[in-house]
């Protein structure tokens, strides 16, 4: 067993679900705390004892929206509210004019599919859709020199593959694509809380991600954000009331568009999911994913000598430089062991032929190398 301090282990007493299991499933679904737990009900209990408390839910909307633009290096103004990545990615992408002769979109294999189907049903606008082909699921950069031309209106790029937690090169990809007057759009569902992001840094003009992974929230809600300079040129076709300048005008008969990427706002925002976001988000930015960072890429290399020296095939990339928290184990069978594991109290998550083991800054080393170790029996009895 690799002999590792735990940096975090004060920060995990507010996981108490971690003393009766083994919670490696932060590519699907966080671990619950017990700030997000209250930060629920804290909503539960305004809703009861108020009836409604409408300025207070929007306030904690607002609040998660700066705590997530504070995540990322971004302006509040600069950050929508939506209720899926695919909601926000779709928003986004209604929002370009396809008709020129600057119509190209640059995609990959390895995105979650939502995102290839956003770009398709954009085929009918005029967008032509070019997809870069995996390699053990991963790009390499040379094919985004290969690809990206004049043409080119929007380059579209997971940060961290969901399958295999291959990390891309964003900042390198963005100069590539600038150079050729493309933008740069980001699905960071599987990095952002896990993998430190600076979109100013890193030259991202669009991006999403959901809350219920890394971010320690749950389903439905998700944060786009756009560069304000380019929102204010954008009109989204999914639109709302809060889009408008004034959403409290009541006018059905002006279609005007908020300042900056409030324009991606839609209707009546998440406001229990906010509360949750919030808690999980500002819990993140106390400790620093600066921080946590290293710490995950150690938990990377104990699970990949872990699954070596038992037999198990890695189907994540080996130099824990090039991957997320994720360290992906081909199997057969894969949803039907992630259910038997689950009887041990060993949470994983299943893809396709593969089980994900994605350690947060919650687990240890000793959780990830038992559940390697109950994978490979699962493997032999199951």
């Amino acid at each position: 067993m690799m002999d590792m301090t735990h940096p975090f282990k004060q920060q995990r007493q507010l996981f108490p679900t971690l003393g009766k299991t083994i919670h490696l499933s932060s590519c699907s679904q966080s671990a619950i705390s017990a700030p997000v737990k209250e930060g629920v009900d804290a909503y539960l209990t305004s809703w009861n004892d108020e009836g409604m408390d409408w300025n207070g839910w929007m306030k904690k909307v607002s609040e998660a929206k700066a705590a997530f633009a504070h995540l990322i290096n971004a302006s509040p103004d600069e950050i929508a509210v939506l209720s899926s990545v695919s909601d926000a990615a779709s928003s986004f992408a209604g929002s370009l004019d396809f008709s020129g002769q600057r119509n190209k979109v640059v995609t990959t294999e390895i995105d979650f599919p939502c995102i290839g189907h956003v770009w398709l049903s954009q085929e009918h606008r005029g967008a032509e859709v070019v997809f870069l082909t995996e390699q053990n699921h991963q790009i390499a950069l040379d094919q985004y020199v290969e690809a990206i031309d004049g043409r080119t209106l929007v380059t579209s790029i997971s940060h961290v593959s969901y399958y295999n937690g291959f990390i891309q090169d964003v900042k390198a990809i963005s100069e590539i694509a600038h150079a050729n007057g493309s933008l740069l759009f980001v699905d960071a569902y599987q990095s952002a809380g896990g993998v430190p992001i600076d979109v100013k840094e890193m030259g991202i003009d669009a991006l999403a991600s959901g809350a219920q992974k890394y971010l320690l929230g749950i389903p439905g809600i998700a944060f786009l954000y756009v560069k304000k300079e380019l929102a204010e040129t954008l009109e989204p076709k999914t639109t709302g009331w809060f889009s408008r300048v004034n959403p409290f005008a009541f006018d059905p008969k002006t279609l005007n568009y908020a300042e900056g990427t409030l324009r991606f706002d839609t209707g009546t925002p998440m406001m229990i999911n906010a509360y949750a976001a919030h808690a999980g988000i500002t819990l993140l930015n106390e400790i620093g994913v600066q921080t946590i960072r290293p710490y995950l890429m150690e938990l990377s290399t104990v699970a990949i000598e872990t699954a070596q020296r038992l037999g198990l095939e890695v189907a994540s990339p080996l130099d824990v430089t090039r991957k997320g928290s994720n360290t992906a184990i081909r199997v057969q069978n894969a949803t039907a062991l992630e259910q038997f594991l689950k009887t041990k109290k060993i949470v994983v998550s299943a893809r396709n032929d593969v089980l994900r083991v994605a350690p947060h800054f919650y687990n240890t080393a000793e959780e990830v190398e038992r559940a390697i170790e109950e994978i490979l029996h699962a493997i032999k009895h199951h």
